[in-house]
């Protein structure tokens, strides 16, 4: 029970690495707001948390927004307390070249990953304060250490979290509020399995293809794709007391795959 009496925020709630970051904070002790886009899937995990025994609200949360934000937080704090601990999950891609990637989908990638990063840390500070401290990480990615040249949207975004996270460490520091950065490599997910609005995938970029299964896993030396639930761990160790003293530092999840 590392989280007892933590209050955890977790945009992407709803998804593979945003819920078993919610499951897991859970079990750990902590009240849970987990936060997403879409409603129906953030419900469907925050009812499984509390079908476990833990305490969980699930809200409808548009990461771009400031005024969701406030919402966001603000449901949270009336339903258990102050906000200690907060998730930036949220993300998008699409899987084109320079050439290709309109100025569109720009702005769904960049708004959702770094101005909703930037969004969500703007509106916990306050209810940080009040709770005396916490903790905030961002989710990186092979793009924060390498990015390649396709999707430049998501590389920029990958890379800015790097600043924005060292920006809040050092701006909050002295008010006990750290701010770390986990960036994953291939995470078998339906963030490069399906095809969404927010991560479209065909079989040139899905890892149901089997060769770009393949390809991936070549490229991950430890010999496996990473799991949502090994994210999960990692967030978990990042939030709790025993990286009391971490802060404005990446700890990259990648079975190995920056190496390459």
């Amino acid at each position: 029970m590392r989280l007892t009496g933590k209050v955890a925020l977790i945009t992407g709630g709803g998804g593979a690495i945003g819920g078993a970051q919610a499951r897991l904070f859970a079990r750990e002790g902590a009240a849970i707001c987990v936060a997403d886009l879409f409603p129906e899937k953030a419900a469907a995990v925050a009812e499984e948390i509390a079908a476990a025994g833990g305490r969980a609200l699930a809200v409808r949360l548009d990461v771009q927004r400031a005024d969701a934000w406030a919402e966001a937080v603000a449901a949270t704090e009336q339903a258990f307390g102050p906000v200690s601990i907060l998730c930036n999950n949220a993300g998008a891609n699409v899987r084109v070249g320079f050439d290709e990637q309109t100025e569109e989908m720009w702005h769904l990638i960049v708004g959702t990953i770094l101005t909703g990063s930037f969004l969500g840390i703007k509106a916990v500070i306050p209810a940080m304060r009040r709770a005396g401290g916490g903790v905030i990480v961002n989710l990186g990615s092979l793009a924060s250490i390498r990015p390649g040249a396709g999707s430049p949207g998501y590389g920029a975004a990958k890379m800015g979290l790097v600043g924005l996270t060292r920006s809040a460490a050092a701006s909050y520091a002295r008010e006990n509020i750290r701010c770390m950065l986990i960036s994953p490599g291939h995470v078998d997910t339906p963030f490069i399995r399906d095809d969404t609005p927010y991560s479209p995938n065909d079989p040139q970029t899905s890892i149901d293809n089997p060769a770009n299964y393949e390809r991936r896993l070549q490229n991950t030396p430890l010999g496996r794709l990473q799991r949502a639930d090994d994210i999960a761990s990692a967030f978990l160790f990042a939030v709790s007391d025993d990286a009391a003293m971490i802060t404005g530092s990446m700890i990259t999840v990648d079975g190995g795959a920056a190496l390459l």
